[in-house]
């Protein structure tokens, strides 16, 4: 056993461990699970417990009774204390690469979260929803199941996430408001400043990409991630904040 993986943790049957993967005294890590090379998971993380869902066996993956489609922790992954991520049902429940899923979090099953989002503390994220590549989930926040968040959305501590977010947005309130758009998070993704002005105008306007057909040409590089956007099929995007004009502060 790697020095980086703690004596105390529990690794059951069917759990694939890659190189450089670090795990605290006190996990519970079992399979179906890959966790590609460089994860970290911290003291007490609970990874592949089976869904909560009352239809299906809740099998003892613990004793090598192993069901259901898995989870997979990406590469460089980090997963602190206390989280529990559950397995998937039809699909792996998934970390991307690089991301966090921080202290006491939680990942239902079928959750996708793309590479270096970050799920902060607190957070529950309700089974089968999809989160994008550098989403930020704010402290404490609640995203309702089957939900969309598109790539490099913000997402503010408390939030209930009960419809869907497009790309780069700024979501918070109760009830969740579309108050501008991440600008900050835009410009580390290597799109240029300019689309910033471009991305608020259309928000702004009400489009939130929900069509099917062309992408705008005026989005330039952001057109891939609102691609993906409406390729996950039927939308019910997040309201426009109704007082204040929608900002380009991240």
């Amino acid at each position: 056993m790697s020095d980086h993986i703690s004596p105390q943790a529990f690794i059951g049957e069917g759990v694939t461990v890659g190189a450089d993967v670090t795990v605290g005294p006190g996990a519970v890590i079992l399979g179906p699970c890959v966790i590609e090379d460089g994860a970290w998971i911290g003291p007490g993380a609970q990874i592949g417990a089976p869904p909560e869902m009352s239809s299906l066996r809740q099998n003892a993956a613990w004793a090598g009774d192993l069901e259901h489609a898995g989870v997979r922790i990406g590469a460089g992954a980090v997963i602190r204390e206390g989280a529990v991520i559950h397995q998937g049902t039809y699909r792996e429940t998934t970390v991307g690469a690089r991301s966090w899923v921080l202290n006491r979090a939680y990942l239902a099953h079928d959750v996708l979260l793309g590479a270096d989002a970050t799920v902060s503390a607190g957070v529950s994220v309700g089974g089968h929803c999809v989160i994008g590549d550098r989403v930020n989930i704010g402290m404490n926040a609640v995203v309702h199941q089957r939900r969309i968040i598109s790539h490099g959305a913000m997402i503010g501590m408390g939030t209930p996430v009960t419809r869907d977010v497009p790309p780069f947005a700024k979501v918070y309130g109760t009830p969740p408001r579309l108050t501008g758009v991440n600008a900050v998070g835009i410009e580390r993704a290597g799109h240029d400043r300019e689309l910033v002005a471009v991305l608020l105008a259309h928000y702004s306007s009400g489009d939130f990409f929900t069509g099917t057909g062309w992408v705008p040409d005026d989005l330039g590089s952001l057109g891939e991630a609102v691609a993906w956007w409406r390729g996950h099929g039927e939308l019910r995007p997040v309201a426009l904040a109704a007082t204040d004009s929608p900002s380009e502060t991240a």
